[in-house]
């Protein structure tokens, strides 16, 4: 008997892990996810016709959406390392009858070898560049495959802002567990964080890296937030602990599980508990940039 088949890391976070499968919470973050995509297409200024590429194109979050621009004209390929998740962007192009209009390319940001120079109008990314080691390459790559006048439009968090800032855990109040805290952030720490592509950039380099690629007309909308209120997509503890914040981190549980005695898991869960009774919010500390650019 086959075995079943098991997703890999990518597909897992983005279709579970990254809500603890839990759909209210999923629904909740739909809508911060709908702002970030109108962000990136509109700084695309996609128009009728248009070859769109969307590279590390996830669950389609933003290539399907760009189907609606391109109109039945023009076309988007969806470019990612996960065959999973390219498989669900088809079965979603399929369900709104537009595979036709769509190419599927298995492939990194750093080579994107299976497309072809000079051949596409946009390029799109969300969230992508902080797992690629090679930004510099990312960047020569979107600049090869661009036509003369074509449009780059990215999405990135600049995650080295909330590490300086110590943000952990939803912004919750954790000094009575700071000790607890210590041993838990040791399951999240695989890389000292100059080598780590999550946090060792900023938002300068994003603009570095893209003029040294030859891009031109370079415009870049930088937000930050510190210690925020903001309301938690859920007061339910069980749920939010197993949830993941990236891909390759664990969940708040399975960190907890390999860092803390199952006693100090206990005084962990009854701090936070005793945190959402109280109908305390979390605390959003983070920045992110969108960069639009130009292929001359």
């Amino acid at each position: 008997m086959a075995g079943v088949h098991q997703q890999d890391r990518w597909a897992q976070w983005l279709l579970q892990r990254r809500d603890g499968g839990d759909p209210d919470v999923r629904e909740r973050g739909a809508a911060m996810l709908a702002r970030c995509r109108d962000g990136v297409l509109d700084g695309a200024a996609i128009a009728p016709g248009d070859v769109v590429l969307d590279v590390g194109s996830g669950d389609g979050l933003i290539g399907l959406a760009a189907l609606d621009r391109v109109g039945e004209g023009g076309q988007v390929i969806f470019s990612d390392i996960s065959a999973d998740l390219l498989d669900e962007c088809r079965r979603h192009a399929a369900a709104g009858g537009v595979p036709d209009r769509c190419r599927f390319v298995m492939a990194s940001a750093d080579d994107l070898r299976g497309i072809a120079d000079e051949s596409v109008d946009v390029v799109t990314t969300r969230s992508v560049l902080i797992y690629v080691d090679r930004k510099q390459e990312a960047f020569a790559e979107f600049y090869r495959v661009l036509r003369p006048g074509g449009r780059l439009s990215i999405f990135e968090p600049i995650n080295s802002f909330a590490a300086e800032a110590g943000h952990h855990l939803f912004g919750f109040d954790l000094t009575p567990v700071a000790d607890l805290v210590t041993k838990l952030r040791q399951a999240y720490a695989s890389v000292p964080p100059d080598q780590d592509p999550m946090l060792n950039f900023d938002e300068r380099d994003l603009l570095r890296w893209a003029r040294t690629a030859g891009f031109s007309q370079l415009a870049l909308d930088y937000r930050a937030e510190l210690d925020v209120p903001e309301p938690l997509p859920t007061g339910d503890w069980e749920v939010l602990k197993n949830t993941a914040p990236n891909p390759l981190a664990p969940t708040f549980a399975e960190a907890a599980a390999q860092t803390l005695t199952e006693p100090e898991r206990d005084r962990l869960d009854s701090h936070v508990r005793a945190i959402l009774a109280a109908g305390t919010p979390g605390r959003k500390t983070l920045a992110t940039a969108y960069l639009r650019a130009v292929h001359p």
